[in-house]
């Protein structure tokens, strides 16, 4: 072909795009001209090994997050209380939301000692409630 001109010949799109015929991939493979190779893992939708599993059921540590002991939660209520604050003016003027300090009342928080120092120290006057 000339770089200087054009092809002019027809293309044929979607002419024989036809899988091989199972016999003639069967024939290919034993006549050499087809290689395979097995993939490790390739095809297998185990859901998981028996040694995995055994790892699995030997685990005894507790993945829980620490919450807020009962004691704190009752004494910042008591003193909340005693200073007659509702949660949410406790939460203002410790510059929370209500919802961490209910959280905190109810045992369901996080322990932050930023947010519990605040909350039963200088903002309720606790005194002997801030040695924990």
């Amino acid at each position: 072909m000339n770089p200087g001109t054009q092809d002019w010949t027809p293309t044929i799109l979607g002419g024989n795009n036809r899988r091989p015929s199972k016999a003639s991939m069967n024939q290919a493979a034993r006549d050499g001209k087809i290689e395979t190779e097995k993939k490790y893992g390739a095809g297998g939708n185990k859901k998981g090994s028996d040694a995995n599993m055994a790892k699995l059921d030997a685990e005894t540590e507790d993945f829980h997050h620490k919450k807020v002991s009962t004691s704190m939660a009752q004494d910042i209520q008591k003193a909340r209380l005693s200073k007659k604050m509702t949660q949410a003016q406790l939460a203002q003027r410790i510059n929370e939301k209500p919802q961490i300090i209910n959280d905190y009342e109810a045992g369901r928080a996080i322990p932050n000692q930023q947010v519990s120092h605040r909350a039963r120290g200088p903002a309720l006057g606790c005194g002997s409630l801030c040695e924990y």
